[in-house]
């Protein structure tokens, strides 16, 4: 049984932990991943360096708190999606529920995906992240399709498919694929396509899924392995 104290020391450190993640993640965003200090976020936040290390063993640690709440919002909408709509409109809702939770923070979280994005250290581990979301949207793939995750291919790919535009949504939105990352604050920026070129986040997530949605949409049942069976 949960009592007021323990309630109220979860909350605590819960606050705590918020505070941190919010000063390293502008900190980091501003200065550069190398630059910036375990101390300067400590100080940033308020706390002691040891406070710090209570919550996160590392600087790469901070955001990868932020990569996983990403993961977990993506995997919730997929599973809350009516069971009779098509893999491709199921799963485009739950990309961009994780991509207007970056957009919905307008510049700051522009500076910070492009971090990520351009940082081998915080790439790897943003990676790292992805396979494990592709293994809970394949395993609910297949639960809303009827399929055998471990005898069929089309859940595992479709989830990566999924995570690639995922990937090239936040890449062009932030920046970080070279284009010009400036945009005014309704979430939209330069896409790459010329200077002063405009494009929406939620767009750029339709763009992305127009292009997949066909293989999305095929679902082919391949049989186990080694049978060579192949039929819709």
């Amino acid at each position: 049984m949960t009592t007021p104290a323990a309630t109220l020391a979860q909350r605590k450190r819960q606050l705590v932990a918020d505070e941190l993640t919010r000063a390293a993640l502008e900190l980091l965003a501003d200065g550069g991943f190398e630059a910036v200090t375990v101390d300067e976020i400590a100080a940033a936040a308020g706390v002691s360096k040891r406070t710090f290390f209570r919550y996160f063993a590392s600087k790469e640690d901070v955001v990868v708190r932020f990569l996983a709440g990403l993961g977990d919002a993506m995997r919730e909408e997929l599973a809350a999606r009516p069971a009779a709509e098509p893999p491709s409109v199921a799963l485009r809702h739950a990309v961009w529920c994780s991509v207007a939770a970056c957009a919905g923070h307008e510049e700051r979280a522009r500076r910070v995906v492009r971090l990520i994005l351009t940082t081998p250290a915080l790439l790897a581990r943003f990676l790292e992240r992805q396979a494990q979301w592709r293994d809970a949207l394949a395993a609910e793939l297949a639960a809303r399709l009827g399929l055998d995750p471990a005898a069929e291919l089309y859940p595992q790919l479709a989830a990566d498919m999924a995570l690639a535009a995922f990937h090239a949504v936040l890449q062009r939105w932030s920046g970080a694929d070279g284009g010009n990352g400036d945009g005014g604050g309704d979430g939209s920026r330069g896409d790459g396509g010329g200077a002063g070129a405009v494009v929406d986040a939620a767009a750029l997530t339709d763009r992305s899924f127009a292009v997949i949605a066909p293989a999305l949409d095929a679902v082919v049942r391949t049989g186990a392995p080694g049978t060579g069976a192949a039929h819709p």
